[in-house]
């Protein structure tokens, strides 16, 4: 009677723990798992906010330079809502996908489920094998972005080390996220994530209000169409940061909750985003442009050495979120996903990392490839997909009928999301990936033009300055009055 009964919960879809068995008895366990093990509602808030603003929130000024202050205000809401809306259609398929094979007894106790899988499951192999593509293609330039941050924020601390040696250092410490085994591990890293970027945020917008505007500031934005599709295709990846929306729901006690996280989430990350980089923007302007590190217009203090250690610390946990999927994907590929050994399964996903960091050094260029991968993955993998996929998944009549989770009454039943989605798809084709994708498509071929490949330390001062320069290190003046050929850099 009890077996029965176990199996009418799951078929109504009310999910039950995935790791319920062994729970720690002695006070040491039960704080390891209080630090180690989550899978509530608010962990996956703190996943969805810490993994959305990372090291963004530094090249959001620079967007700003480029959009202008009101486009740069009125983008930040535009794609935060439709991100929004597409985290919630992903999480609907999910919630779809899981129900539909718990009915049919299948256990996922030793098995995380991945976006590719959910599309294999409702919509078949070929949607499976384009989804696979595109968000493996993302995430793997995601994690890419964060060990280039690392070695662009810590060169402001330490520039005895070209920014290229330090890619070689973090590619190094980042590669210890293979020791972490699943998203139900990120409990407290999610938590500290999201206490160091909203420290980050408040000391950028406070920092730049403090210092004022500089001298003959100019706020020209927008002055190329160019420029203004690449600002516009990175606030696009700033809240496409769902490509592990997925991972993080199954990671849940009980993924049916997570309807409105993500909007909650983005709606936190709005309040720091838009006052850092408005702010900045204001202090600086036009000189952003040359720019897209904010930390480089700061002067050196101790507040600003911290804000730069708490988001090295946050973009380690940031390369884990995009890595860790990446990590699924290649244990499931070799047969080791289902594996017990925490050690056999660290050492099998090395190999992960390596082009990561191959890629990191080759293209180092902080804030370009942000659009760039904005406009030509996330448009695809966090916009244009879940849209189509949701459409297809509910085309027929019984399929609606049946769904598990039915539209909101707000949004129009069936008839208004299908016009959300058609609208989704239409602009993020159009916009983010037609004008954005030439926009950053032909700013990052300028970088390699301007830089080249393999540069060893991108927007660092010409060696020649060095020696002029020692005094002024520990003075508390903004680098770009001592550093005006910086100016001469245009992205």
């Amino acid at each position: 009677m009890a077996t029965d009964k176990a199996v009418e919960t799951v078929i109504v879809g009310n999910y039950v723990e995935m790791e319920t068995e062994g729970k720690p008895k002695d006070m040491k366990a039960r704080f390891s798992k209080f630090l180690w093990h989550g899978g509530s509602a608010y962990d996956a808030w703190f996943s969805c906010a810490s993994n959305q603003v990372a090291q963004v929130l530094l090249t959001l000024p620079y967007s700003f330079s480029q959009l202008g202050m009101l486009s740069g205000i009125c983008f930040q809401l535009f794609y935060g809502l439709l991100g929004s809306w597409t985290a919630y259609l992903i999480s609907v398929l999910y919630v779809e996908y899981r129900t539909r094979k718990e009915r049919e007894k299948v256990d996922f106790r030793n098995h995380v489920i991945q976006w590719f899988e959910v599309l294999d499951g409702l919509l078949g192999k070929y949607w499976r094998n384009v989804g696979l593509a595109f968000n493996c293609t993302f995430l793997l330039f995601g994690s890419v972005i964060q060990l280039i941050a690392c070695a662009s924020n810590i060169y402001y601390i330490n520039d005895n080390l070209d920014k290229r040696t330090w890619t070689y250092i973090f590619g190094a410490c980042c590669a210890t996220t293979v020791f972490i085994p699943s998203f139900h591990n990120y409990r407290i890293w999610s938590f500290l994530g999201l206490v160091m970027t909203t420290y980050t945020a408040w000391y950028l917008t406070i920092a730049s209000l403090l210092h004022g505007q500089v001298e003959g500031v100019k706020h020209s934005g927008p002055t190329k169409i160019v420029l203004y599709f690449t600002g516009a295709t990175n606030i696009l990846y700033t809240f496409g940061g769902h490509a592990v929306t997925v991972e993080i729901m199954h990671a849940m006690w009980k993924p049916q909750k997570f309807k409105a996280i993500y909007l909650l989430a983005t709606l936190y990350v709005l309040t720091l985003t838009l006052p850092s980089a408005a702010a900045v923007y204001w202090a600086f302007g036009d000189m952003l442009l040359n720019h897209s590190n904010a930390f480089s217009l700061l002067p050196r203090s101790p507040s600003r050495d911290m804000a730069v250690i708490l988001m090295l610390i946050h973009q380690f946990i940031t390369f884990g979120f995009a890595c860790t999927p990446l990590y699924f994907v290649w244990e499931k590929a070799i047969g080791m996903h289902e594996c017990k050994s925490l050690c056999k399964r660290a050492a099998a996903r090395l190999p992960v990392v390596i082009p990561i960091w191959f890629l990191a050094i080759i293209f180092p260029f902080f804030g370009p490839i942000n659009s760039t991968v904005g406009s030509l993955l996330v448009s695809f993998t966090v916009y244009i997909i879940p849209a189509l996929a949701y459409m297809f998944t509910f085309k027929s009549s019984a399929a609606r009928e049946n769904a598990v989770e039915q539209p909101p009454k707000y949004m129009g039943r069936w008839v208004g999301t299908y016009v959300m989605n058609s609208f989704v798809v239409v602009w993020v084709l159009i916009v983010g990936f037609g004008f954005g994708g030439w926009a950053s498509v032909t700013n990052f071929v300028h970088q390699i033009d301007t830089f080249g490949l393999f540069t060893k330390c991108y927007q660092c001062p010409p060696p020649t300055m060095a020696p002029s320069l020692p005094h002024l290190n520990a003075t508390a003046a903004p680098p770009p009055l001592h550093h005006p050929h910086n100016l001469t850099h245009s992205p």
